[in-house]
């Protein structure tokens, strides 16, 4: 059996690879080990390792990894000392990391500095701000890439790895998107007692290299959501450097009816919501990646998501309350088609065991080679 290590730390990476986990742990050629930090223990951002725990998987391991100084260099060098400590304890043939969260940099730096063999899902995309400086560095530490369209293979082959440890899978998130199990909007609403017939989705992050400006930023996206007349749907910031500025922010809506605030949500009954809402508002990814498959209306705000493959007809806006306010008295009448970017066929699940049961994946050379193009 091999044993595979998986690392999330937030509510949106575990939402990608849970599938990816499932698969395997289920499967009796695998081991499967799962280490949980970052925001999945803070409460103040929903307590989502409750989540991870209705899933049942063998072995969960727990690791806070949160400081006080709630910088990202501290934190990242708090997550290596501790998955290292795990990793010589139970001493797995592969680690799975996913996307650009500083958990993911450390689980990269950890497998590649201990001769373990590194798989990173979704490399070779754009983020923007500092996540684009961790994606790809962690792109060049892992041996193994499940990227998601052959857009984002041509850019790691760019970045010198090799075509054989890269293999274009789709997202993992479009599989669950037009799953027949996403609950109904219905059952949804009465779990999260949401009483709006209809409504937008909030989600809102801080941008780290704009830190000093966000508790203006956040002051104004709040001001022009109050001065508006939808409902909303809230949803925390993840917990990146300037996130309190928004939570205090957030604050002000706390006692307004058209508001539902929450830390966090199931990632399946957030699909759902978004699905069904007339908007989605903010910075999130779901707003390039997951709103255009839905034929969902976006107003991006600001620069947290400039580098990224836009594959919609998105409303784009500055911090400005000005701004802001002028896409929302626009967009009941904005209309996008459905977007049909090539994130997969909805089967990266099944794709993805069929790699790793290839024995030549096992072969890869544990020291990295760089290709010219």
């Amino acid at each position: 059996m091999k044993k595979i290590l998986f690392l999330t730390g937030t509510r949106a990476d575990f939402g990608k690879i849970k599938s990816l986990i499932q698969i395997l742990d289920d499967h009796q050629d695998f081991e499967v080990f799962v280490f949980v930090t970052g925001m999945h223990l803070q409460k103040e951002y929903g307590y989502t390792l409750i989540e991870i725990e209705r899933c049942q998987f063998k072995n969960v391991h727990t690791f806070e990894n949160h400081t006080h100084e709630t910088t990202m260099d501290l934190t990242l060098a708090k997550t290596i000392e501790g998955l290292s400590a795990y990793v010589k304890e139970i001493n797995p043939d592969l680690i799975v990391v996913h996307g650009d969260r500083v958990e993911t940099l450390a689980g990269a730096i950890v497998g590649s500095l201990n001769n373990i063999l590194v798989a990173h899902i979704e490399g070779g995309e754009l983020s923007g701000t500092v996540d684009e400086l961790i994606r790809h560095s962690v792109s060049k530490l892992s041996h193994i890439h499940f990227v998601s369209n052959d857009e984002a293979a041509k850019r790691l082959k760019q970045m010198g790895e090799i075509e054989s440890a890269i293999f274009t899978i789709g997202s993992p998130d479009i599989d669950i998107m037009f799953s027949d199990d996403l609950p109904e909007l219905s059952i949804v609403k009465e779990y999260y007692a949401i009483p709006f017939e209809k409504f937008a989705v909030v989600m809102f992050h801080p941008v780290t290299t704009e830190v000093k400006q966000m508790q203006q930023y956040a002051e104004n996206f709040v001001k022009s959501l109050v001065a508006d007349s939808h409902n909303y749907v809230v949803i925390f910031p993840n917990n990146d450097l300037g996130s309190q500025f928004i939570i205090d922010e957030y604050q002000k809506m706390k006692d307004n009816p058209r508001f539902r605030i929450f830390p966090s949500l199931r990632f399946e009954y957030f699909l759902t919501l978004l699905k069904n809402s007339q908007f989605i508002i903010g910075n999130s990814s779901a707003g390039i990646r997951e709103a255009p498959y839905y034929g969902i209306p976006i107003i991006n705000i600001g620069t947290r998501q400039q580098n990224r493959a836009v594959h919609a007809d998105i409303i784009n806006v500055g911090y400005e309350l000005e701004s802001i306010q002028e896409a929302l008295m626009v967009i009941d009448t904005h209309k996008i088609q459905m977007s049909d970017a090539d994130y997969g066929k909805g089967n990266s699940t099944e794709l993805f065991l069929e790699c790793l049961q290839k024995s030549n994946v096992w072969k890869l050379n544990h020291q990295k080679q760089f290709r010219d193009t």
